[in-house]
């Protein structure tokens, strides 16, 4: 599965996903129905969530799941082996997609909020501050805080 997320992101998945497949999918006796296995693929993707620190990952459709069960997992009497566990996830990480919070963050401070003060400085007093002190001194201050925030 690529062990890591992303090229900037370098948490290891690998323990996450071998736990989560340990705790459901371990037991070769369980009858699994379409519903439980779902469960268990919902319960994976918010422990990934949890160990990223925020919500990365959306929850798969199910027809997707279904997919990439039925893609992936090759003997149907037999119990889901850890290896096609890990394809699975991979298949409905890269459909279901990434969230991806953190350039939306990063566009609404750097951005956004110098934008915004200016106009408001223009409306409540346009002359007291020249605009090339105020604008990168509003724009440092928004670096400043997605910093200390741990956004970039």
């Amino acid at each position: 599965m690529g062990q890591t997320i992303g090229k900037e992101e370098k948490k290891d998945i690998g323990p996450i996903v071998g736990k989560c497949y340990d705790k459901y999918f371990a037991d070769p006796n369980k009858k699994w129905n379409s519903a439980e296995f779902y469960h268990a693929i919902c319960e994976t993707v918010e422990e990934l969530n949890k160990m990223l620190g925020s919500t990365q990952f959306h929850v798969p459709k199910s027809s997707t799941l279904e997919e990439a069960y039925n893609k992936h997992h090759n003997g149907k009497d037999k119990s889901l082996t850890k290896d096609e566990f890990q394809k699975i996830l991979q298949d409905i990480i890269l459909d279901s997609g990434v969230t991806g919070m953190g350039i939306k963050d990063i566009l609404l401070f750097i951005f956004g909020i110098p934008i915004v003060t200016t106009f408001i400085k223009h409306k409540a007093a346009p002359n007291s501050i020249p605009n090339d002190v105020f604008i990168p001194a509003v724009t440092s201050a928004s670096v400043f805080l997605l910093s200390r925030l741990n956004k970039i």
